[in-house]
């Protein structure tokens, strides 16, 4: 059962009183740092050469299952959430995009969710405080929630346009399992995002806030779609304001944008959402568009002087960085945003 009378944490008054201050900034891309690790097949499955205490005993290959280094590598991702943090970023994702049992199946480690959404978040938290005994900032950790890699709204099958490959419960049993495993972590707050198909965000909004029913408290949401074209819409066929139309209910501490656009081609999209959204607004673009290699060339300044023109036009919130960003574009990114007041919200 949901409890729609449930308490805000204090996360809530925290992260308000900071954003009406300046526009807050949240971490870069995971992949990029854990593929210039240059890691083996050996040290996603296995322990580095460590004490090995998460028993990863599986046939399927591991390698590119970057939640798994949450257990078999913590200190190398606890490593890259302190450069994060201390290249300015005040809210730190988990490493946990495709921590759920539908995505983990692909590897045969859907039993180690539950831990590796745990584990994720204290990693974060690990690295944040270290970072705030230096510095005195606060800084919060953001469970991520990943869109999975199935869809409740399109079939995949052109021959068979009614075949759905997973169902609205399958995908809120699964993020609930996700969600309450980030919450015993210590999330501070729970980000869905990449959001290509709004069905499956909203099960994952539903199953969130029966996670917090058990909790006993609300935790501040923050929701980012992605506009996979030019024709300015999700996969699933949603407008910006038709997206923030859908999710508006949950009374999300921000709404946005991230991934598959750079920042020149995100700009009017999220003009757009900004535009109708009575919260606040998130962006976090990739540097630029992939190169024939799957790279990313755009460089730190280039990446914070379009950010910072979003903040410059009053768009935004908060930003960030996503895929091919690294800790120098999150610095960068801060420092060009910094003169500039953050976004009002409508009434």
């Amino acid at each position: 059962m949901l409890d729609l009378t449930l308490p805000n944490s204090p996360v809530f008054a925290a992260l308000d009183a900071l954003a009406r201050e300046r526009i807050l900034i949240l971490d870069g891309a995971m992949g990029t740092q854990i593929q210039a690790l240059g890691l083996s097949e050996e040290d996603y499955s296995g322990c580095g050469g460590g004490a090995c205490a998460c028993h990863i005993h599986s046939d399927q290959p591991q390698k590119g299952n970057n939640d798994l280094l949450i257990l078999t590598q913590p200190q190398a991702i606890e490593e890259i959430h302190f450069r994060y943090a201390m290249a300015g970023a005040d809210i730190v994702e988990t490493n946990t995009f495709s921590s759920t049992t539908i995505a983990q199946a692909d590897y045969a480690m859907e039993d180690k969710v539950f831990d590796l959404n745990a584990e994720g978040a204290r990693i974060v938290r690990r690295a944040l405080d270290r970072a705030t005994a230096i510095d005195g900032k606060p800084r919060f950790v953001a469970g991520a929630v990943g869109p999975t890699n199935r869809t409740a709204s399109i079939s995949p099958d052109v021959n068979d346009p009614g075949y759905r490959a997973v169902t609205f419960d399958d995908l809120r049993k699964a993020y609930g399992q996700q969600i309450r495993g980030l919450i015993a972590g210590g999330a501070d707050l729970i980000l869905i995002e990449t959001i290509f198909d709004t069905l499956n965000a909203k099960a994952a909004i539903f199953a969130a806030l029966e996670a917090f029913s058990d909790h006993g408290q609300r935790l501040p949401l923050m929701i980012s779609g992605t506009i996979t074209d030019a024709s300015g819409r999700t996969l699933s066929g949603q407008t910006p304001t038709a997206f923030w139309h859908s999710v508006m209910h949950a009374r999300p501490f921000t709404v946005g944008l991230n991934c598959a656009l750079g920042a020149a081609a995100m700009r009017p999209h999220l003009a757009e959402l900004a535009s109708v959204a009575t919260t606040n607004i998130c962006a976090y673009p990739n540097a630029g568009l992939p190169n024939a290699f799957g790279q990313y060339d755009e460089g730190p300044e280039d990446t914070a002087r379009q950010v910072g023109e979003f903040a410059r036009e009053g768009l935004v919130n908060v930003v960030g960085g996503c895929c091919g960003t690294t800790p120098d574009h999150i610095r960068a990114i801060a420092e060009a945003v910094r003169p500039f007041a953050p976004r009002k919200i409508p009434a």
